[in-house]
């Protein structure tokens, strides 16, 4: 039943299939995203049953099969074996299927603006027999509300007229099949049962899926996590293809996601998920670079541990007269293991080496730290 779109051609990397959203086309949805991705993988989209190139589904279907469409897709490509998988909307719903009926498939997998339910099973019905009797010309402005955060679509009207095209070519029945599988959808209950590492992508400006469904998910999984992008609505890769793009690439490239895992017990994990919530395409490399190399290559060598280097890096901050840094890294090395004595020992040989005034500054901001952290 799908349809695949081979974004980028790499068959000795991981595999990472692409889901898109119903209405949509997988090259409308993802080609931006794909485009802009840094980690190297074999990147195959999938169009859902009469959307895209893909042809009308033959009957009616649930999510659990269009998950086991996606593991048939995979075995054409590379049989038998795992993949990487990140999908949005009725795509993150085929990606928790994928979790739980076929998790030795899965490596891991982002979820994007998509819940474990989405919508009341009536609102699905209904929207099906509208779109059976009308066509799904009938649904493209409430897509418009639906879809993009206010003023998308005038200030990037490239971006949004395709989307809408996709639509407007989707086939009426395959659309009504669409709703219906998701009326059926909830896996609530089950969400405990994932293991694999799950990334969840809000749009802060998403009514379908709204945050507090991503939430739900990145709380119930063994390990999930949850980043809320601001002024995104409910089509992110389209919406924030820079943004969505360096998530995936910590989430998926080996390197990067373990200079992620250490930046966030190291720095707080609400510190980082908000410093990368906002990204934009001019310091995305920047955060690409100290993720992968202050964090990948420094923070995770074995030579010293954590402690030694958070006396190291307070010593480093106070000499140059990094302040803001010098907050952030006080509180860092609390998260270390520093007591609130050896951090004033740090300080009190700085003044030594480093100078009186700058100790002093340091001093000052400490305590303000530690006076914080003990409320």
């Amino acid at each position: 039943m799908l349809t695949a779109t081979t974004f980028t051609e790499a068959p000795d990397r991981p595999l990472l299939l692409l889901g898109s959203s119903v209405g949509t086309s997988v090259e409308t949805l993802w080609a931006r995203c794909a485009e802009r991705l840094y980690g190297s993988y074999h990147v195959v989209g999938f169009d859902l049953p009469g959307h895209g190139r893909s042809d009308p589904a033959p009957g009616p279907y649930t999510i659990a099969d269009l998950a086991r469409e996606v593991v048939a897709l995979a075995d054409r490509i590379r049989p038998g074996t795992s993949f990487l998988y990140a999908g949005d909307s009725i795509g993150g719903a085929v990606g928790l299927h994928l979790l739980l009926d076929h998790p030795e498939r899965v490596t891991a997998a982002a979820l994007l603006c998509t819940g474990a339910k989405i919508g009341e099973a009536q609102m699905w019905h209904d929207r099906a027999e509208l779109v059976r009797a009308e066509g799904t010309g009938v649904v493209v402005a409430g897509s418009v509300e639906r879809w993009f955060a206010p003023g998308f679509v005038d200030r990037s009207p490239a971006v949004a007229e395709p989307l809408l095209d996709a639509l407007r070519a989707t086939d009426d029945e395959s659309y009504a099949r669409a709703c219906e599988a998701l009326a059926s959808f909830d896996v609530r209950d089950r969400l405990a049962e994932i293991a694999a590492p799950v990334l969840a992508v809000a749009g802060a400006a998403d009514k379908p899926t709204p945050p507090d469904g991503l939430a739900a998910i990145a709380d119930a999984v063994l390990h999930g996590r949850l980043v809320v992008l601001d002024g995104v609505a409910h089509l992110a890769p389209a919406e924030s293809p820079e943004i969505v793009a360096f998530l995936l690439d910590q989430h998926f490239d080996a390197h990067r996601a373990a200079g992620i895992k250490v930046r966030r017990e190291v720095l707080g994990a609400a510190h980082v998920d908000r410093a990368t919530a906002g990204t934009t395409e001019f310091t995305r490399d920047f955060q690409d670079l100290i993720t992968r190399y202050a964090w990948g290559d420094i923070w995770t060598r074995p030579g010293l541990d954590r402690r030694s280097r958070s006396l190291i890096t307070l010593t480093a901050l106070v000499a140059l007269g990094h302040h803001e840094e010098l907050a952030m890294h006080v509180r860092a090395a609390r998260t270390n293991g520093l007591t609130v004595d050896e951090i004033k020992e740090v300080l009190l040989q700085t003044a030594i080496y480093c100078g009186v005034p700058a100790a002093n500054t340091a001093f000052r901001i400490a305590q303000r730290v530690l006076a914080e952290e003990s409320l």
